[in-house]
Parts: structure tokens; C-alpha cells; sequence
């Protein structure tokens, strides 16, 4: 059975490795780091660019960066690389919310240890098996780098995932009060798009909340002034939604509402004549009388 110790420095590299092997994995490390920074500026201008997982690896000698987004609610399973004559492996996680957390295993007095690591973050196996990392019902706090090492005889083995979640936003359809189509992509990430079906003019806005997530409203008005039946499309990574809805114009009810009103003024309008002549006709036989 394995145990659990909270020693400081029980997870130091085996002394064996030279200093000049470490000097140069640090040289390495250096300037993959230097291309990963590079690489992360020139995806992040786009601004909404997610990465599916297993999308976009970068090899660098021994070590590896990986983009993975992942849908709220789910259990990403974060893969290390597994290596035979294991010394130690660790998991070093940098969450975006909270501190620094590690989850270690040393094989040579076969014990784990976890320092500041939240219950949701476990190994996925035992670390001797399967050094792979569970996280369950990962959350946009889970957002950060995770960083797994795997130290062998024949040197350390890095892979480093760039975590980012992503929130299905809720859809909504409905007909303000002029008869327009309003189309609603609530509490999304990142911000989804948002199409009409016909087309037509259409003014998105975006309110961005404290979270991290994006509300688009998109107001739709048709080009053709009696069409009353419109569909929203919604576009997002985490997947894609329509709804349709029927609105009436203002402009065809005011209309309807004028007729309506004309009408009734001209039978109002008939009613008095034929009650006048009605008058006129007793007022004559009264008068021959």
C-alpha cells in the first residue's frame, strides 16, 4: 500500500543526474518556454480561438505543451507520459483561481504526497500504474497550466497543458415590444456568433461578466417589412443551436388597428344618416296627419 508523507524535499531529483545534464535540460527548457510564449501571443490574437483537445503539441527536445479545452462539467483525464524505471513523477498545477497545488509520487519509497490540491484533482490510477490526472466536474477555476514531470534514469520528461473551459451559452428567442426578433446567447465562452435565417439587418452587442463568459444580443429586423417568422443560429465551440419564432411588426398592427377604427367611424357614420332619415320620414307623416 502506498503511504503519505508531507517531508519537504521529497520530491528532489535523484542525485544521480549530474549538475551539467541539468544545466543543459534547463538551457532546453529556457528556450522552449521562449517559443511557447511566442507561439501563445500569435494564437491569442485572434482573440476566440480555442483549441480542441489534442489540438496544436509542441515538441521541444524532451518536453511538450498541449492546448486543451474542455466543456463545464466534464472530467478531463490529462495523459503523462508513462515511463519504465520511474524515480518520481509530480503534477505541478497553477489554477486560475487559487494557489499553486502539486500531487507527487516517489517510487523508491513508494509514497504520494498532495500539497494544496482541491479534492476535484486526483490521480486518475495509482501514480505507479498510471500517472495520469483526473479532474472532475472541471469548472472555469480548474483555467491554468498543468504541468506533469516524469523523472527517469534517463532523464525528465515534461508535458505541459494550457487548460481552458468552455460554457455552452443558453439560447433565447423572443419579440420585443415594436415586433422585432431578439436573439439572446447568454453566459457563453468564449462570446458565440450569432446568424439569421433569412438574413437581414442585424446589431449584436456583447456584455462581457466578471467570470469570464460573454452575453450576445442580437436584434433582428427583415428586409422584408411583412415577413414575421425569423430563426437564430448559434455558433459555439462547445456546440450549435437554432430556435425560430413568429413576431408581428408594430408597423402591420397599427395599420390593422387603423382600419379597424375606420371602419367603425364609417358604420357609426351610416347609423346616423339612416336615423336622421328616420326622422325626416316620421316628422313628414306626422305633418299629413
Amino acid at each position: 500500500m502506498m503511504g503519505s508523507s508531507q517531508q519537504a524535499g521529497w520530491c528532489k531529483k535523484p542525485t544521480s543526474l549530474t549538475s551539467t545534464r541539468a544545466t543543459l535540460k534547463a538551457a532546453r527548457k529556457t528556450m522552449c518556454t521562449v517559443v511557447l510564449l511566442t507561439i501563445t501571443v500569435v494564437t491569442g490574437a485572434g482573440g476566440r480561438e480555442d483549441l480542441a483537445e489534442g489540438g496544436n503539441t509542441l515538441a521541444c527536445n524532451s518536453a511538450e505543451f498541449k492546448r486543451v479545452s474542455v466543456t463545464i462539467g466534464k472530467s478531463p483525464v490529462l495523459i503523462c507520459p508513462h515511463k519504465s524505471n520511474i524515480a518520481w513523477v509530480a503534477w505541478k498545477i497553477s489554477p486560475k483561481v487559487g494557489g499553486p497545488c502539486t500531487l507527487g509520487y516517489r517510487a523508491d519509497h513508494n509514497k504520494t504526497d498532495r500539497t494544496n490540491c482541491s479534492d476535484s484533482m486526483n490521480w486518475k490510477s495509482r501514480p505507479d500504474w498510471d500517472p495520469a490526472l483526473e479532474i472532475r466536474q472541471v469548472g472555469i477555476a480548474h483555467e491554468g497550466n498543468y504541468t506533469c514531470e516524469v523523472v527517469t534514469v534517463d532523464g525528465n520528461f515534461p508535458t505541459t497543458y494550457l487548460l481552458s473551459v468552455l460554457v455552452p451559452p443558453r439560447l433565447s428567442l423572443y419579440c420585443d415590444g415594436h415586433g422585432s426578433h431578439v436573439c439572446e446567447a447568454a453566459a457563453g465562452k468564449p462570446a458565440a456568433w450569432v446568424w439569421w435565417v433569412p438574413g437581414g439587418n442585424s446589431t449584436p452587442k456583447e456584455e462581457s461578466h466578471g467570470n469570464g463568459t460573454v452575453t450576445v444580443l442580437s436584434k433582428f429586423t427583415a428586409h422584408n417589412t411583412s415577413m414575421t417568422n425569423a430563426t437564430c443560429v448559434m455558433f459555439h465551440p462547445a456546440g450549435n443551436q437554432s430556435k425560430s419564432i413568429t413576431c408581428h411588426p408594430s408597423g402591420n398592427s397599427a395599420w390593422l388597428l387603423s382600419c379597424v377604427f375606420s371602419l367603425a367611424s364609417l358604420l357609426g357614420l351610416l347609423l346616423l344618416l339612416a336615423v336622421l332619415q328616420l326622422c325626416i320620414f316620421c316628422d313628414s307623416r306626422t305633418k299629413r296627419n
